[in-house]
């Protein structure tokens, strides 16, 4: 498995960085249907505080984004025999807010999971970062990400050129054992094949930022 460098490739692994708090985080996450593939998390009990910029997890993020790094979603992702999918390439380009206001430059709109989410002005999801915290081990064969190497600092990439840009940035697979995380630059280009021959690939993928969104729109938060 390749080392990457965060500000090179655009992610960086953080070996057993989560172990200490796995068994918090599975409790907190005992009462989460797991019948979707991705269940978008709010209000769980517990979760917000082990986030937080100056735990195991937090500080993570709070390393690339100063002590005003909160997480602002998060989705739990199980494959699963039952459950299984596979997420072709792609950036994030949407966040997940409170309520809908129409503001200059965050368009278009979308629910899902019937909540808002907007696509904001780029220079906002540069700004952000993605953790994922594994509570399963993720050997080449069990989805691991994968992720096109320096395709963060290519700004908003055109569907059309997708392909020919991971073509020539590298695929790096980003494989990982229980309690690792992987931090990455929210807009790098990333995918990731369906599951084979596992219980389960458990990934808890939380978004963070430092930056106020314009009023009267509200991160969606946790």
């Amino acid at each position: 498995m390749p080392t990457l460098n965060y500000d090179q490739d655009g992610a960086a692994l953080h070996h057993r960085r989560a172990a200490s708090l796995l068994g918090k985080l599975e409790q907190v996450l005992t009462t989460c249907s797991r019948d979707r593939a991705g269940i978008r998390l709010a209000g769980i009990t517990g979760l917000a505080a082990l986030l937080k910029h100056d735990t195991a997890i937090g500080s993570v993020a709070a390393a690339h984004l100063g002590s005003s790094a909160r997480p602002v979603r998060a989705i739990l992702f199980d494959k699963s025999p039952t459950t299984n999918w596979a997420l072709g390439w792609h950036q994030d380009r949407t966040i997940a807010v409170q309520a809908r206001h129409e503001i200059d430059g965050f368009s278009p709109w979308s629910v899902k999971a019937g909540i808002p989410h907007v696509e904001p002005p780029f220079a906002l999801i540069e700004g952000m970062v993605t953790l994922r915290i594994h509570l399963d081990d993720v050997p080449p064969d069990n989805a691991p990400l994968l992720v096109a190497r320096g395709s963060h600092r290519l700004g908003r990439i055109a569907e059309a050129d997708v392909d020919a840009t991971v073509a020539r940035c590298g695929v790096a697979m980003c494989c990982a054992v229980r309690g690792d995380i992987w931090c990455y630059a929210t807009p790098i280009l990333h995918a990731s094949a369906a599951a084979s021959g596992h219980a389960h690939r458990r990934v808890l993928q939380v978004d963070f930022s430092a930056t106020q969104l314009p009023d009267p729109l509200v991160w969606y938060g946790i």
